[in-house]
């Protein structure tokens, strides 16, 4: 029986060497396919002065002189209710969210914000308001400078979803910069999530959301849901309570 099983095991190893051998031989004879060249000419686009001026195809939603490109998102709509002076659009506590009128899917948003200089209130409490993207997917706005709260509701955090990966936030009435970069859901007929919203965000220059997924709509009072939505949505800013400060937004749709 020794030889027997001596003879078995040679067998089983010769097989193995051979099948390896095959494998390595059909992995050398392969020959990697043409990579097509790209068949469309990229546009020309002439780009701000500076990083944080418009570029040529961007759609700009506020210039520093009125909301005309904006509404009241409180049911029934109306106009936009915030107060626009010295180049910037404040929150008017009690009026309410205010969003665009245009709608955007995919996009390349640029947003600049302040929070008070004068420091009321910690957590949440402090200098609150937060960028929508379709009304439904919030980059939270807050004055985070030496303010504690949890941290997927700090600034840049994808609300009560994606904590930022640092806490780069000025002091209380310097303005800060939002470049957000947005990939939109979509959805099957059934209205199920076939692939989930992503984002990334760089705030004031550093990458704080890398391309991260987002899980529905970001409630304060309840879990992630995704709700079936077309592919475009307005852009939202949030009156909540605190009198943050708005300029020089624009929007690239991808």
């Amino acid at each position: 029986m020794k030889p027997h099983r001596l003879t078995t095991v040679t067998a089983a190893i010769a097989i193995m060497i051979m099948t390896t051998t095959s494998d390595i031989g059909q992995t050398q004879t392969q020959e990697p396919g043409p990579f097509p060249p790209p068949k469309k000419e990229p546009a020309i686009v002439t780009p701000g002065k500076t990083n944080s001026d418009p570029p040529s195809d961007a759609v700009v939603l506020f210039d520093g002189k009125d909301l005309s490109k904006w509404r009241s998102a409180n049911e029934g709509g109306g106009d936009a209710k915030w107060k626009v002076q010295d180049g910037y659009a404040e929150v008017v506590k009690g009026t309410g969210d205010i969003a665009t009128k245009e709608e955007f899917g995919d996009c390349q948003l640029h947003i600049e914000w302040a929070t008070p200089s004068e420091v009321k209130g910690e957590g949440q409490g402090r200098g609150n308001s937060g960028v929508f993207l379709m009304e439904r997917y919030e980059v939270q706005v807050l004055d985070s400078y030496d303010n504690k709260t949890y941290y997927h509701g700090q600034a840049g955090a994808v609300y009560k979803q994606h904590a930022p990966l640092v806490n780069v936030s000025r002091k209380p009435g310097e303005w800060q910069t939002y470049d957000i970069i947005f990939k939109a859901p979509k959805f099957d007929e059934q209205g199920k999530v076939i692939e989930r919203a992503r984002v990334t965000v760089l705030h004031n220059g550093v990458l704080i959301q890398n391309n991260v997924e987002i899980y529905g709509n970001t409630y304060h009072d309840r879990p992630a849901l995704y709700i079936a939505h077309g592919p475009r949505g307005s852009l939202k800013l949030q009156d909540h309570g605190n009198p943050i400060r708005y300029r020089n937004i624009w929007i690239r749709p991808l």
